[in-house]
């Protein structure tokens, strides 16, 4: 009840709640019966059928007056004199079983609660005998003004302040930016402007960002103020990236390895890709993948992956310096944390707990006075009670060894979860092993040919469809493991909740793309000794061009994928069926002839129908997970910034619709920042320099090259790389069964070739790794390393050399403080006049002289520096009390604290 209490009174703001009805008439405007007094909030009970019999003993009347008070059947007059309807609302409740009648006394004592915290209630004046009843609340200015002061909430100090005209160059390009913005800019009506029916926002403009917090509150509006600055900032990656992605199709016809795996002369045969089915084939039919390849696989990704590693750094400080400003604008800067009371769940476990520790000491003590009865040592029995069993009135609270079963629960449940998400990946790659053998045993010529871009295609929709239904099984599962650990205020709940449903869809979303990216053709095999699964099924190879085009595949398709049905349909269809389901179930559950005619329904009533408001976590992660795809495996895929940008242009438009018109007014909540979300922000900046070294030295061919081309190339050029990766292997060595069946090639080939750095079957260890390969390994790490502490340095100098305060709001503050201290003295000034004068009202001449000149020896008094006691003066003759005591009574005055100066200030 406290807890429900005190998030009504969270936000003033929740007077605004009807700013764009007022031309309606007052009857069909969110208010009470008198036109007035505003709703603020509705609570909503189901009731069923119950008895009407009036006058009955066991029947329960709920009588409800909207000013506090119980009496009834009497009237009562506003403040302005005129005479209100009946105050009391009579509902017939009597319940057919003692249950209905605990819940009844119940509610009776909650809006009892509500009313004795200053809220005003109002109930249907029409008596149902079946359905919903709504509870209207009202929050007077007297509530509100209470809680502001509790809150601490800001004022200002005076009523305007002297701005400093900016000149010169930079008052130019500010006007000049000015004007640029301005179409841009959402039309705000003035205040002041009643009746203003202007349309809040368009397609182009910038979100209304006060607006939004003067609706929804500061927790809301920090959100949309988040995904506003990194829809913004994905604006110059996208760019950037389209940069990288046309210089890669620019540079595709003059790439040389490209130009060397699809030459037909250079004849390389190729090993077969699967067991007795599969053909040896010519290197120049992977032409298509190689010429892809090159259009993520080149120079300019290594610098696109530096360049978005300190994007992310500088999006991390920017969102910063936006935070405070808003801060400072919202009036948050003073802002306290404030001690959350316990979750209602975690109340009745503590409640359980004392009751068993209760019963417990209770059985105890039984069983020691049984035993002490046979001795009749009454005194020892007291004596035993009192220092063998001490009272269990003390504070208490859950300890680890009460969540210790719920930590071993949510242990292993996570631990599974892994298991079940490595198993789906697992279940994948099998199928594609499977039909990729399936595919090459075909007769079709055409079936064999389109073979890898068959498997790929429907083993990255399985997987995302995958992805699709773990996502809600691991959110559900999230909230259960939460619950279980017992946390004790909604603030705990909500970040441990926030932390196990990042990990698990973390996983869930990534394990494909870490297996495409880090294991896929690691632990294949090589001809004649290749790794089987299930003894008949070879593990998959990468493609001929490498495994980073299959990278850009599965990464493109699943980002696409989340994006358009997950962000995007869900979020329109869900609720909407959600509303659906809840309203046909209500329809079957009212009886047919109480159903309400639709002319009738109140606001209150379709406001009902929507979908419940269930936090900001959803919202939050779908944007968390894009942006761990915009900077995770950003080399390998440049185009996904833009593809985040365009999707974040709609989920802005799309989540602003479904706060509006598609979910029920959520509580306005008070907070300076976005909470954990930053940290894993922070996190996933960190982890995206590893992976994306890891996929630059490992995933992509960028280090083989440099290798070859500074190390082992005779001319200082590309030409013959291709020849240099690839080893030989005598076909003679193949083991019985694998050979192919049918050679279109001819009987005559005696040596194949395949990707890996290898001796050839001629030198004294044959199919060892050979010293290029060791050489391309150290090349790889030293890149990982170098890469890592280049662009870690770059993001701190980044961090350092952008201040997390603004300058302009630094200097803001500094003048408030300087305006404050200046109101404080003059108000103490003022003060000590009015006192000065009141005392010299029955002085004479010559006291008012003695007066001046204490006055003059307690000057330095004022001049003292804060902190440090004034010097004391001589007290006054006793011959005249009435100044000494006035004199003493200034100094004492200005010595005080200033707790009344504090008070007028505040709200």
């Amino acid at each position: 009840l406290r807890t429900w209490v005190h998030c009504i009174l969270l936000s003033p703001v929740q007077v605004a709640n009807n700013m764009m009805d007022m031309d309606q008439d007052p009857r069909k405007r969110l208010c009470f019966a008198d036109g007035r007094r505003k709703v603020d909030y509705v609570l909503v009970y189901h009731y069923r059928k119950r008895s009407s019999v009036r006058g009955s003993p066991s029947q329960h009347r709920l009588s409800i007056i909207s000013n506090g008070s119980y009496p009834l059947g009497v009237e009562e007059k506003d403040q302005e004199g005129r005479k209100d309807e009946p105050a009391e609302v009579v509902v017939d409740v009597g319940p057919p079983d003692p249950a209905d009648g605990e819940k009844i006394m119940i509610r009776e004592e909650f809006e009892g609660n509500l009313k004795d915290a200053g809220l005003e209630i109002e109930h249907d004046k029409e008596n149902k005998a079946h359905g919903h009843a709504f509870i209207r609340l009202h929050a007077p200015w007297q509530v509100l003004s209470r809680e502001a002061e509790f809150l601490k909430i800001k004022v200002p100090t005076k009523k305007s302040y002297e701005l400093r005209e900016e000149k010169g160059l930079a008052a130019t390009m500010n006007e000049v930016w000015r004007k640029l913005n301005q179409p841009f800019q959402p039309k705000v009506p003035h205040q002041e402007q009643e009746h203003s029916r202007t349309k809040y926002g368009a397609f182009y403009k910038y979100q209304p960002v006060d607006l939004i917090r003067k609706y929804f509150g500061e927790k809301i509006g920090l959100y949309f103020a988040w995904l506003g600055v990194y829809t913004q900032l994905l604006i110059p990656a996208s760019v950037v990236g389209i940069i990288v992605f046309f210089y890669g199709w620019a540079t595709v016809e003059t790439n040389i390895p490209s130009q060397e795996m699809c030459d037909e002369d250079q004849n390389f045969t190729m090993c077969p890709l699967c067991d007795r089915a599969c053909d040896y084939w010519h290197l120049s039919t992977a032409c298509g993948t190689a010429r892809a390849s090159h259009l993520f696989d080149n120079p300019a990704t290594v610098f696109f992956a530096i360049f978005m590693s300190l994007w992310a750094a500088m999006f991390l400080e920017h969102w910063k310096r936006r935070q405070i400003s808003l801060n400072y604008s919202w009036d948050l800067t003073g802002m306290e944390e404030e001690e959350e009371h316990p979750r209602p769940k975690y109340e009745t476990i503590l409640l359980q707990k004392r009751q068993r520790k209760k019963k417990n000491t209770k059985n105890k003590n039984e069983q020691i006075k049984r035993q002490l009865k046979h001795i009749h040592a009454y005194i020892l029995t007291l004596f035993t009670l009192n220092v063998f069993l001490p009272s269990q009135t003390g504070h208490e609270k859950l300890t680890w060894r009460d969540r210790l079963p719920g930590y071993l629960i949510n242990i292993s449940s996570i631990l599974f979860m892994f298991g079940v998400t490595c198993s789906a990946v697992f279940s994948v790659i099998i199928y594609r092993i499977t039909i990729s053998a399936l595919m090459a045993m075909s007769s079709d010529p055409e079936v064999k040919s389109n073979v890898r871009v068959t498997v790929t295609a429907t083993a990255v929709i399985i997987n995302l469809v995958v992805i699709l239904i773990l996502d809600e099984i691991y959110g559900m599962v999230a909230a259960w493991l939460t619950e279980l650990e017992i946390p004790k205020t909604e603030t705990n709940f909500e970040e441990r909740l926030i932390l196990k449903a990042f990990l698990l869809k973390f996983m869930n979303a990534y394990a494909p793309i870490f297996y495409v990216a880090f294991f896929k053709g690691r632990f294949a095999g090589r001809p004649g000794d290749y790794v089987y699964v299930f003894n008949d099924y070879r593990m998959e190879e990468c493609a001929p061009g490498g495994c980073l085009i299959e990278l850009c595949i599965q990464l493109s398709i699943i980002m696409l994928g989340k994006q358009l049905i997950q962000n995007n349909v869900f979020e329109i269809g869900i609720p909407k069926l959600k509303k659906l389901c809840r309203t046909l179930k209500d329809k079957e559950r009212a009886p047919k002839e109480i159903v309400e005619q639709p002319g009738r329904r109140q606001q209150w009533h379709l406001d009902y129908d929507l979908e419940p408001f269930d936090g900001l976590t959803p919202e939050y992660m779908e944007m968390i997970i894009q942006f761990g795809f915009v900077s995770l495996f950003v080399a390998s895929f440049p185009l996904a910034p833009l593809f985040a940008l365009l999707n974040n242009v709609i989920e802005i438009r799309l989540d602003a619709k479904k706060f509006v018109t598609e979910l029920r007014r959520p509580d306005a909540i008070r907070a300076k920042d976005i909470g954990i979300w930053y940290n894993i922000l922070s996190g996933l900046g960190k982890f995206s320099v590893i992976i994306n070294a890891f996929v630059i030295s490992f995933t992509s061919d960028f280090i083989p090259r440099l290798v070859y081309q500074y190390m082992y190339s005779e001319t200082g050029t590309m030409h013959g790389f291709i020849n240099h990766t690839l080893s030989y292997f005598n076909v003679s060595n193949f083991k019985p069964g694998t050979v192919p069946s049918i050679s279109s090639l001819g009987k005559d080939i005696t040596f194949c070739r395949y990707k890996d750095y290898r001796e050839p079957p001629w030198s004294t260890e044959p199919y060892q790794f050979s010293k290029q390969y060791w050489s391309v390994l150290a090349a790889r790490l030293g890149f990982v390393i170098l890469f890592q502490n280049l662009v870690i340095t770059m993001s701190m100098l980044v961090a350092w050399v952008i201040p997390d305060v603004p300058k302009n709001i630094s200097e803001k503050l500094k003048k408030e403080k300087t305006l404050l201290v200046d109101v404080f003295l003059n108000e103490e000034k003022e003060k000590l006049q009015l006192i000065q004068s009141l005392f010299s009202r029955d002085l004479t001449q010559e006291q008012q002289e003695e007066l001046k000149v204490s006055d003059q020896t307690s000057l330095p008094l004022q001049q003292t520096q804060p902190g440090q006691l004034p010097p004391t003066s001589s007290p006054a003759p006793r011959t005249r009390p009435r100044a000494a005591s006035f004199s003493q009574f200034t100094r004492q005055m200005s010595m005080s604290p200033r707790s009344d100066i504090t008070q007028h200030t505040a709200v």
